[in-house]
């Protein structure tokens, strides 16, 4: 199957994340002659960054950027020698211009989401699914055990509470002396403490918030 590949991607349809996904499907094919993304101004800021492609604005009629691709791609392969066309996107507007890409005797991969319509992906000499890569989680942070003091304490009033209301209550529930620590007062201790809590105010308005995604 090795020969020359061109690349056809619908830049309205598909996130530039899968610029390197695609880039490294075409290659595998053949050399690429050609990678070219179709769009509006505002679809394609993203692919800037992807150097492996060049641009075609299409305008923002209706349809314009189908149209654009349809029409660019069956020109290209008739005027040049292509073994393989790779056509990105999960729109089954482009089935009729796979089907006759094929007729040509030229090799579609069709590349889209998971949500691509199954006649698309039937129209294609194959189809390969374009997924985004799942967010890595947070890594949980593990509190000291005063922290975990100060965290209940705030969330049990809410998850606010008056600054100057936190030294009595942490020595009557905890007898924590905040003198006795390197922070020496509760205003230096929160403001170390950003990650978990916020302070907005000053003097005796001082509040301290917990911030929502604190766990225990």
């Amino acid at each position: 199957m090795s020969g020359p590949v061109a690349v056809f991607v619908d830049g309205d349809n598909l996130s530039s994340s899968f610029a390197g996904r695609i880039i490294r499907s075409a290659r595998a094919l053949g050399p690429v002659v050609m990678a070219r993304v179709y769009g509006a101004v505002n679809a394609l800021q993203g692919w800037s960054d992807s150097p492996s492609f060049t641009f075609r604005y299409s305008g923002g009629g209706k349809n314009a950027t189908d149209i654009c691709l349809a029409v660019e791609a069956t020109e290209y392969v008739c005027t040049h020698e292509v073994k393989s066309v790779v056509l990105c996107s999960s729109d089954a507007d482009f089935v009729h211009l796979a089907c006759c890409l094929r007729a040509r005797g030229v090799h579609v991969l069709g590349m889209g989401e998971e949500k691509t319509r199954a006649e698309m992906q039937a129209a294609c000499s194959e189809f390969r699914f374009l997924r985004s890569k799942s967010p890595v989680p947070p890594k949980k942070t593990h509190l000291s055990e005063m922290d975990q003091r100060v965290v209940q304490t705030v969330r049990e009033r809410g998850g606010s509470m008056p600054l100057c209301e936190v030294n009595p209550l942490m020595w009557q529930k905890f007898q924590t002396k905040i003198s006795a620590t390197d922070h020496k007062n509760w205003r230096a201790y929160f403001k170390g403490r950003e990650s978990l809590f916020k302070m907005n105010g000053t003097g005796q308005g001082a509040r301290v918030h917990l911030k929502p995604d604190v766990s225990d």
